[in-house]
């Protein structure tokens, strides 16, 4: 069995896909740190529902796309043709879809929510918030060596779909919404 240390990072760098070697609090490094503590997070999601709830196989998908995400921003934009993983081109439209769907059942909202209620709904809230933090180290990155659109897009969507996720999950628990203020600038009823 090989070892899981090498010793190669204890002068504060890391290696990245291409061979390059980074600081490990570069924004590559950082970004891609973000996204592996959000598929984490998913995974905390993931186990906290039964094994044949209809979110797991949508969940998993997620998984599995989040680390071809993490392999492309490892990847400068110099050698990204070189990386045999790609991102579906569908997800963006796979979180819309599940959203849409969901919203269908549960209806709109009007309101900021403060996040809790069921411990489900609030991992999910979490996930929601790491996602925009990822999204926002992405942004960053995007602006030294640019990522493919359809990634951050991807991850902009993801984090609507937690959003999503949190408020169904609480609907089908029978748990209240907490509202805090009504949005401004949709019509008041």
């Amino acid at each position: 069995m090989k070892r899981i240390y090498t010793r190669t990072g204890d002068d504060g760098t890391t290696g990245i896909h291409g061979g390059e070697r980074v600081p490990k609090d570069d924004i590559r490094i950082e970004a891609n740190g973000t996204l592996d503590e959000l598929n984490t997070q998913i995974g905390i999601v993931r186990s906290m529902l039964k094994a044949d709830d209809r979110w797991q196989e949508g969940l998993y998908r997620i998984q599995c796309e989040m680390m071809a995400v993490m392999s492309l921003v490892a990847t400068p934009s110099a050698r990204r043709d070189s990386n045999p993983n790609s991102l579906d081109a569908d997800m963006e439209r796979f979180c819309e879809d599940w959203m849409d769907s969901l919203t269908q059942q549960i209806g709109e909202h009007e309101h900021f929510l403060i996040p809790g209620g069921t411990p489900l709904a609030a991992q999910l809230q979490m996930a929601r918030t790491v996602c925009r933090r990822a999204e926002r180290r992405l942004w960053t990155l995007h602006r030294e060596d640019p990522l493919p659109l359809e990634l951050l897009r991807f991850v902009n969507r993801l984090s609507d779909l937690f959003f999503i996720l949190a408020r169904f999950e609480l609907d089908r628990q029978g748990w209240p919404e907490e509202k805090w203020k009504a949005f401004s600038y949709k019509n008041r009823k």
